[in-house]
């Protein structure tokens, strides 16, 4: 089976390199996803076994950070060793690293790749956030019995689908994994459904709850990101946060017609994909406005986001925040960062990428969910006209986040107890082939 799946990855990747590097996404640390790397730091790595994070892209790495600090208290002396997929997570993940951290782009999950980079990083530990799947990496590192901790795991909605398809491929590959904390009851349900053994499941909750450190100082810095942004005290700021293709318009068209009944309102819009900003510029345009880059701050009506790890920033100075990904069938983003700063949120009826917590901010009066432009207006307006119901709602959205942190700590003591060996290997089987 593995060579099949060898020869189709390598038939993949061999179709779409032209087109891969014709769209400038061919970065040096492309390498490393071939098992390259640099002699310095293959002899650095010698007899260090690291722990091993694994993190997508932005999202992931943000979710992990609270969870590295914690691992570096609890082991002072251990190297860390952090790959990503995208260069904007490899972007955070080099903020997130002190000296000695190894920050790379996982291998290709070609098999001889794999065996190469496992190899040479000899890891103690991996650590994966979320449920991604690469069967040979998961493969080798159990075939070296090393420890393989899934965090903040979830199964999504589309996923699941998927995956159902295939358990018979899958079932084997998933209980390579030694340990599943997952995020909600319903995944748990999902990972049992494709076959995992109910012992190797932990129901830990979602790290991204965890997140608050910063709170306080983005707070203080709200009146100075206010007067970079040229907004005076009467001013309100609309920001729409991670925005995709279709929603753009939907919001500037709300906007022009708010702006009758509040004139001082201004908007920020903060796209997904920052390289989007000047496609959103030249919409802006279209309905008469003109607006300014965040990066060229000068005091504007309407400001674009063009650049990485900003947001929380403007979010902490916006009145009202609307969740991108969420008007059109996207799935939303995450809602837990303008939480941290008790802003009331909206949010449109395609929440699937977080359902669970869409749900548990509605059922707590914590968020506003819209089903379409109009109402989004009609709410925007009333949360305006009525100061102390959007009050009440961003102090539930805050009180909420607050009730739901500790799964950084929870799934620290579950890496303790694998690292000390307290879990034994009848709890969590480590087949191998």
């Amino acid at each position: 089976m593995f060579i099949l799946y060898d020869f189709i990855f390598v038939l993949f990747a061999l179709l779409c390199l032209p087109g891969f590097i014709f769209r400038g996404k061919f970065h040096r640390g492309f390498l490393n996803r071939l098992g390259f790397f640099p002699k310095d730091v293959q002899n650095g790595l010698a007899g260090k076994r690291p722990i091993w994070l694994h993190m997508v892209s932005v999202g992931e790495a943000r979710a992990l950070r609270i969870l590295l600090e914690k691992l570096r208290k609890e082991y002072p002396d251990r190297k860390i060793a952090l790959s990503t997929v995208t260069p904007t997570g490899n972007k955070i993940a080099r903020s997130m690293a002190v000296e000695g951290d190894l920050v790379f782009y996982l291998p290709l999950d070609i098999s001889f790749i794999v065996r190469s980079v496992v190899d040479l990083i000899n890891p103690c530990l991996f650590v994966i956030a979320e449920t991604e799947i690469w069967p040979n990496l998961i493969t080798y590192l159990n075939k070296r019995a090393i420890p393989i901790i899934s965090v903040n795991s979830r199964i999504s909605d589309k996923s699941f689908k998927s995956y159902t398809l295939i358990k018979f491929l899958l079932q084997g590959i998933l209980n390579k994994i030694s340990f599943f904390c997952v995020q909600t009851q319903t995944d748990s349900l999902r990972l049992l459904a494709l076959g995992v053994n109910p012992k190797k499941i932990k129901l830990t909750g979602n790290m991204k709850f965890d997140n608050t450190e910063d709170a306080d100082k983005k707070n203080a810095d709200c009146a100075d990101y206010r007067r970079k942004l040229g907004l005076k005290k009467e001013d309100k700021l609309l920001t729409a946060g991670s925005t995709h293709p279709g929603e753009e318009e939907i919001i500037l068209r709300v906007y022009k017609e708010l702006l009758s009944d509040f004139p001082a309102l201004k908007l920020l819009i903060a796209p997904r994909h920052p390289e989007r900003a000047p496609e959103i510029e030249r919409l802006a345009l279209n309905y008469g406005f003109n607006s300014v880059f965040i990066s060229k701050l000068i005091p504007s009506t309407i400001f674009i986001l063009d650049t990485i790890g900003q947001l929380k920033d403007f979010y902490a100075v916006s009145d009202i925040v609307f969740i991108g990904g969420s008007l059109i069938k996207k799935g939303g983003q995450n809602i837990l960062e303008p939480a941290l700063f008790s802003k009331p949120i909206i949010f449109g009826p395609y929440m699937f990428n977080f359902r669970d917590i869409a749900e548990l901010f509605l059922v707590s009066g914590a968020a506003v969910s819209v089903k379409d432009k109009e109402e989004l207006r009609e709410k925007i307006k009333d949360l305006f006209l009525h100061p102390e119901s959007a009050l009440e709602l961003g102090r539930r959205a805050k009180e909420l986040l607050l009730k739901n942190q500790g799964a950084s700590e929870r799934n620290l003591e579950i890496i303790k107890e694998v690292l000390s060996h307290k879990i034994t290997k009848h709890q969590f089987p480590m087949t191998k082939k």
